[in-house]
């Protein structure tokens, strides 16, 4: 049998995926959840525990299987806090990138889940820049008086990097 592109048969193709069930998600709905992505990205790579415990007044952070780790403002700042190392100037010197976020919104319109990846990068003066952990989210979201609020994040991390300049845990 030819090698595909040196005159070998290429694999036979995959069929084509069936047909996702039509949605009619209204776009400022799924603009909205993922506007709340990017504001938890940008507060804990600020160095705002407290603001990320915002984001969390009415939902939990949890594990892949849904052991819940905190629930509330309170307790999701504390956990950051207890968990998360910070330097001098407050931040913990990392950026966190949330990408292919899928968002599906239930058709009473009032709850919704995302389906996201994220690559946590750090660099510091005697650190080199690199990832330091990856993975995915499973976000549920509700709305509650008319705007979009986490309700459940499960955390899923998959590939690690050198974790002991970012958190105060081994995991």
């Amino acid at each position: 049998m030819p090698i595909y592109g040196l005159g070998v048969a290429a694999p036979p193709a995959d069929p084509p995926p069936a047909a996702e069930a039509p949605t009619h998600q209204d776009p400022a709905d799924q603009l909205a959840i993922e506007r709340l992505l990017r504001t938890y990205a940008r507060r804990i790579d600020a160095g705002d525990f407290a603001g990320v415990g915002a984001l969390f007044a009415l939902g939990t952070i949890a594990t892949e299987d849904g052991t819940a780790l905190a629930t509330g403002a309170a307790a999701v700042e504390a956990l950051y806090l207890a968990t998360t190392r910070r330097y001098d100037h407050g931040t913990p010197h990392t950026k966190h990138v949330t990408t292919n976020a899928v968002v599906d919104v239930d058709p009473s319109g009032d709850r919704a889940e995302c389906h996201s990846y994220f690559t946590v990068f750090q660099g510091l003066a005697d650190f080199p820049l690199q990832a330091i952990i990856s993975g995915r989210y499973v976000d549920t979201f509700e709305r509650v008086d008319g705007a979009w609020r986490f309700a459940e994040r499960r955390m899923v991390p998959e590939l690690y990097g050198d974790l002991s300049r970012h958190l105060l845990i081994d995991l």
